[in-house]
């Protein structure tokens, strides 16, 4: 199964409700599966710059940054490698926050 990356809805929001599921938001209205996330990393490494490179040739990397510089790139279960222009810290305060509540457009640059 994909990661799920995604534009935040109305929809997207009910269905977060019905399956129990948590998504968070990763940057730009951007949201992902938090069940599905195995790491989140900061970027600026060789070995995170040869992972982005192979996911891209492999055709599981998800530019989730809408033009902006890479802050955060974040691993799935499924392989996938996805590149946030939130920094790493913000997303794993969202994860890790108490109320759930991940719409809003906190620490967004």
């Amino acid at each position: 199964m994909p990661a799920i990356v995604c534009r935040i809805s109305d929809r997207l929001l009910y269905l977060r409700e019905v399956m129990g599921n948590r998504l968070v938001n990763i940057g730009f209205g951007n949201v992902v599966l938090s069940e599905r996330v195995v790491a989140i990393v900061s970027p600026a490494s060789a070995p995170m710059k040869r992972l982005k490179e192979e996911a891209r040739e492999r055709g599981k990397l998800v530019d989730a940054t809408q033009g902006r510089r890479t802050r955060a790139v974040i691993i799935t279960d499924s392989d996938h490698v996805i590149l946030s222009a939130v920094q790493a810290e913000t997303i794993t305060q969202r994860f890790s926050s108490d109320e759930g509540d991940n719409s809003k457009g906190q620490g967004e640059g």
